[in-house]
């Protein structure tokens, strides 16, 4: 009995504190006014294939590009100089909230990644990154 007891109150508290959850409408930003074009080349200087990501608002990642060696890709970023937010547009185009940007070693990406530096302070323009792996990690400037 104590413990239908106590287990009736645990589910009475999970529940009320449920309904304290406030759900607002979120505005979906589309298209590219207002925004800067701020495309980022990365480059594989290295031998090993190499896989770049992005991590996206809401935990939400995405494979931007496998660059083999010798090769380099194109990332199409967008900077919104008002609150100095990074997007990528999905098919929709949708604006997605850039959190990072980061290359690794294909097939270990993860592991072996290097973060590629987005600075939000300043308007941005178009650069190149150069990647390499070096002892087992990725090695990007």
């Amino acid at each position: 009995m104590k413990f239908s007891c106590c287990l009736f109150m645990t589910i009475v508290m999970f529940a009320g504190s449920a309904n304290a959850v406030e759900l607002r409408p979120i505005k979906v930003k589309t298209g590219t006014e207002g925004l800067i074009n701020a495309p980022l080349s990365v480059a594989n200087k290295g031998t090993e294939p190499m896989a770049c990501h992005a991590d996206l608002a809401h935990w939400y990642s995405t494979q931007l590009a496998t660059v083999s060696p010798g090769t380099q890709s194109l990332v199409d970023l967008w900077f919104d100089p008002q609150d100095g937010t990074f997007s990528l547009l999905n098919d929709k185009q949708v604006q997605m909230a850039v959190e990072s940007l980061w290359c690794g070693i294909d097939g270990r990406a993860y592991e072996t990644r290097a973060a590629l530096l987005l600075d939000r302070s300043a308007v941005p323009t178009p650069r190149l990154v150069e990647c390499a792996a070096d002892n087992g990690k990725m090695v990007c400037r």
